[in-house]
């Protein structure tokens, strides 16, 4: 017969995954992301320009799937699940019962990861990697079996084929362990054992990047030219406050039971590890949610901690407020963080709120997600009419400016359409064996033709992306015919010069 903790766990998991199907408006397309994710499937190996291979892997399992929406939503719901299905192991480790399990299952549950397992992106399976990393430690302090340096091994290998971020947990578990007495675990052969292993690992990926020039480098350069240094540092920690807000009572507790709590001395380099994440972000001026990742582990012990100091009958009516709280506390906050409402909706209301920063630093109607989720089939739809009025398909190339409209196109079309793009991973994807004649260009300033009109004696708008709250919007669809230069050769000098960065 099934037990009562794992008769909650399962409905937990059930709730997780009904819940994220009902937190995106039907209004919105696939996020731009999601879009070249789902094309590295058709382009297999071990490394990308933006991402390392994990995803490509998953987008390949997706593809064989049929490609539908239903999957690509379901995959970032299941490591949302699994992330809830480790803090729940995690908390069992740290000898919690039954209380401790359900409030640290339902403050990961009600928080800001629904938010970002609603998109297809590397991001969940990223938090998932660092809560499970936490775990391995947790579980090698408390039994001392190296079999779980080696199973550490592995989380990191994976966490680290899906988004190089976890090497910046790493950097910060370093100087944590050496900074308490965890660091016992330096002098264990097993470590650096598994140390191999992880090498071993990921050396596939690495030799992609050797083979490509880095391209990681010039990509986090990249990033903190254009975005990066958008980012306050204010707003980097207002924002830690607000991932957890409902549940930030059991991450004081946590920080609280490290340095009273007799049991979780042991594991105080977790609280050092929070300390240097954070140092390490704020330094380099990360995305705010970098960081989310070190967050599900300390609400494990915070809700230990707290089944600890209400084991008292006097004090046992705290758990059901503490419970109670996350959840009423989450509810009034769904329609400013998911995408509920309609577009129309959340921009009428970002007149009221100002609160929708984009990566360019300055306010939107809605939030850049959400912008990022509109257009797209619109867009296919109109490359679509605009391939079918050529008559030499063979020698037509649908030629984007970025990796979104490409990755859309693509997805969406009803013809056999391969848009690529000079950006992102798409520059490794062209073919260009057959003399291009024609071009369907889809470009997002459509004001300024005049290089076009100096390669093409034809140059003709077929369509624009209307849909008002889109990041496309305006975007234009134009035919090029009748080249005056050899497109081929101008396009892999162009291919060349940016490979070479």
């Amino acid at each position: 017969m099934i037990s009562k903790k794992t008769f909650l766990l399962v409905l937990l998991i059930l709730l997780k995954f009904v819940m994220q199907h009902f937190l995106i408006n039907s209004s919105y397309d696939l996020h731009r992301d999601e879009y070249l994710h789902l094309d590295q499937a058709r382009h297999l190996a071990w490394g990308y320009e933006s991402v390392p291979p994990f995803t490509a892997w998953i987008s390949y399992i997706i593809l064989k799937l049929g490609n539908a929406v239903f999957w690509v939503k379901f995959f970032p719901a299941l490591f949302g699940a699994c992330t809830i299905i480790v803090v729940w192991k995690t908390i069992e480790t740290l000898n919690g019962g039954l209380f401790a399990l359900c409030l640290g299952a339902i403050a990961v549950s009600f928080s800001v990861l629904p938010r970002i397992n609603i998109l297809y992106q590397p991001n969940s399976f990223d938090i998932l990697s660092w809560t499970f990393l936490f775990y391995t430690l947790i579980c090698y302090i408390k039994t001392q079996h190296s079999k779980w340096l080696y199973i550490a091994a592995i989380s990191f290998s994976l966490g680290f084929l899906n988004k190089y971020n976890i090497a910046f947990l790493i950097a910060a578990l370093l100087p944590a362990i050496l900074f308490t007495n965890a660091r016992i675990l330096f002098l264990n052969k097993h470590l650096y054992f598994s140390l191999a292993l992880s090498l071993l690992l990921i050396a596939p990926n690495l030799v992609w990047q050797y083979h490509h020039n880095f391209p990681v480098i010039h990509h986090m350069k990249e990033l903190a030219e254009t975005q990066l240094v958008n980012v306050q540092r204010t707003d980097f920690l207002k924002e830690q406050l607000l991932y957890f807000f409902n549940s930030i009572f059991l991450l004081i507790l946590a920080f609280v039971a490290f340095f009273t709590y007799p049991p979780f001395r042991k594991y105080r380099f977790i609280f050092w590890c929070y300390v240097f994440t954070i140092t390490i972000f704020l330094c380099l001026k990360g995305k705010p949610y970098y960081v989310i990742g070190v967050y599900p582990v300390l609400l494990a012990f915070g809700a230990v901690y707290l089944e600890l100091l209400t084991r008292n009958d006097g004090k046992k009516w705290l758990r059901p407020l503490a419970i109670l709280v996350p959840l009423v506390l989450f509810v009034p906050a769904i329609k400013k963080i998911f995408p509920v409402d309609s577009p129309a909706d959340v921009a009428a209301e970002s007149k009221k709120s100002g609160m929708h920063r984009w990566e360019d630093g300055k306010e939107h109607l809605l939030p850049q997600d959400y912008a990022d989720m509109l257009g797209w089939r619109e867009l296919a739809e109109k490359t679509d009419n605009a391939y079918k009025l050529l008559g030499d398909k063979n020698h037509t190339l649908i030629l984007c400016d970025n990796y979104g409209q490409a990755g859309a196109i693509n997805y969406y079309s009803r013809q056999d359409i391969h848009a690529v793009s000079l950006n992102a991973d798409y520059i490794n994807w062209f073919v260009l064996d057959s003399a291009i004649l024609h071009v369907v260009l889809i470009k997002e300033k459509s004001d300024d033709l005049s290089r076009e009109k100096n390669l093409f004696d034809s140059v003709t708008l077929s369509g624009k992306v209307e849909s008002k709250f889109s990041r496309e919007n305006g975007t234009g669809i134009f035919v090029l015919s009748s080249p005056k230069v050899n497109i081929n050769e101008l396009l892999r000098q162009e291919i060349k010069k940016r490979k070479l960065y």
